[in-house]
């Protein structure tokens, strides 16, 4: 990830930012530190940026001219997406740090003085971003916060890749205390659990002081928790039905829209996928009213109900996929791997991947272009859910989890197939959710009977409602970028 910061002290952004994790990630690689110094672009003859107000006031204004070809400067053509770091803004969060972390280049703009000329702003900037209701001499401080708070999370730059994960904000909850050696410190003894070496004992005493601290300081993050997880326990009514909406909410991959029942929309947010059930015709009809007033944006819809599909169809236009049958795995045990060599996958992987991707899963790719397949593909193998098996050091096959977090995307190729490898990807890619305490599920076109052979093999249940994919067709419904914070 690239990001280029529009300043005037060019110096203080660096000597921030290359420090520390941040600065050994711009070392290797994994995001780049641009800082473009305004001063470099004006057309004043002695240097100057800035000029007096029109209508009179205090303080002096950045002119739009050289802010303007500083843009262009970096946009090369294009149009990034730019943040303008005010007091004015929509204030920052982790969910929109988790969401500008998507992007392959940002550019950000720091103000100073009294701001900057309201006419390039309006030419140039996608958000207007503030990181607390204060004023700050200039905007360099608040932009490094935002560097900081996404560079952290893009794939790498945290050695512990599961680290991002457990931390405050984290599915609306704030962290855990946390010790370390030594054991006794002021006579104050670290707690006997995490001694003991249950990770599942461990687990449920860092969730229950996650929850203590979280109703205590933030009770407003609380109540979205509790309803969260309220919403869960009474979608577990019907686990196998409604299990790819409690495990989306579970790991903190989406968010609650709405929830009443047994009446849900859940979104998540990097596919752009709305994922509802109702109770009765009645029921969807509220929801469906519900979703055309928030107008959020949605390129999928994945429904429980055939009186919700066809609801859905009367408001937006749609595509539906083959209807699928969903499948999990509720055991506690391992499965066995018969396969000694399955890793994660690389970006060197891609064009393997985009090669077969595309050829096998059809059902689901037929209308979606190979740039696009490419895309996603790359966003799945920098997540770190993309796995390969190999025989004799050549990729023989792969599998990985889709980012509403259902397995699939499963290939052998052919001259490897009737030796048990997919069962060997799937059984370890199981392994891996299981650490994990997630619950892992996929959902297989109802007609793919090799496939559903598999998952009853692997010790997976079936649910009996089909699971619907509707695609919205020639019509992309916007939404505030941040409306998660709703």
């Amino acid at each position: 990830m690239k990001f280029h910061i529009l300043t005037l002290f060019p110096e203080m952004v660096l000597q921030g930012l290359h420090t520390s994790i941040i600065g050994r990630a711009a070392e290797k690689g994994l995001i780049g530190i641009d800082a473009v110094n305004i001063r470099d672009y004006t057309q004043e003859r002695h240097g100057r940026v800035d000029d007096y107000p029109y209508g009179g006031g205090a303080g002096m204004l950045i002119q739009a001219q050289p802010v303007y070809d500083a843009y262009q400067a970096v946009a090369a053509g294009g149009k990034p997406r730019t943040v303008y770091m005010t007091p004015q803004g929509t204030p920052f969060t982790q969910k929109m740090a988790e969401e500008l972390a998507k992007e392959e280049e940002l550019v950000i703009l720091c103000g100073h003085y009294e701001g900057i000329d309201e006419r390039v702003l309006e030419e140039i900037v996608t958000d207007r971003v503030s990181i607390g209701d204060y004023v700050l001499t200039g905007g360099e401080l608040p932009a490094m916060v935002l560097v900081d708070a996404v560079s952290r999370l893009v794939p790498g730059v945290l050695s512990n890749e599961s680290s991002a994960e457990t931390e405050s904000f984290y599915n609306d909850l704030l962290e855990y205390p946390q010790y370390s050696r030594p054991e006794i410190w002021h006579e104050k003894k670290v707690p006997s659990v995490l001694l003991s070496g249950n990770h599942r004992d461990i687990a449920k005493w860092r969730l229950a002081r996650s929850e203590e601290r979280t109703a205590a300081v933030r009770p407003d993050l609380y109540a979205k928790y509790r309803q969260k997880q309220w919403t869960i326990a009474r979608l577990s009514n019907r686990k196998r039905e409604h299990i790819h909406m409690m495990e989306l909410l579970r790991r903190g991959n989406g968010e609650l829209l709405y929830g009443k029942g047994e009446n849900v929309i859940a979104y998540e947010r990097t596919g752009e996928i709305c994922l509802m059930t109702a109770v009765s015709p009645q029921d969807g009809e509220k929801m469906v009213r519900f979703l055309g007033e928030l107008n959020p944006r949605i390129s999928w819809f994945v429904v429980c109900q055939e009186f919700l599909a066809k609801q859905l169809g009367e408001m937006f236009p749609l595509r539906a996929c083959e209807p699928c049958i969903q499948a999990c795995y509720t055991r506690r045990e391992p499965l066995p791997v018969r396969h000694g060599d399955i890793r994660p996958l690389g970006e060197e992987a891609l064009e393997y991947l985009c090669a077969h991707y595309c050829q096998e899963d059809s059902g689901a790719t037929q209308e979606i272009s190979l740039e696009d397949s490419r895309e996603y593909l790359s966003e799945r193998v920098r997540s770190g859910w993309m796995f390969g098996a190999y025989v004799e050091g050549k990729l023989a096959g792969f599998i990985g989890l889709h980012d509403e977090g259902s397995m699939g995307m499963l290939y052998v190729e052919e001259t490897f197939r009737g030796r048990g490898l997919g069962a060997a990807l799937e059984s370890y890619l199981i392994n891996r959710l299981r650490e994990r305490d997630w619950t892992p599920f996929c959902q297989i076109y109802q007609d793919n009977s090799v496939s559903l052979a598999l998952q009853e093999k692997l010790g997976l249940y079936l649910s009996g409602p089909v699971i619907r994919w509707l695609e919205v067709r020639d019509c992309h419904l916007e939404v505030c970028r941040f409306q998660a914070d709703r």
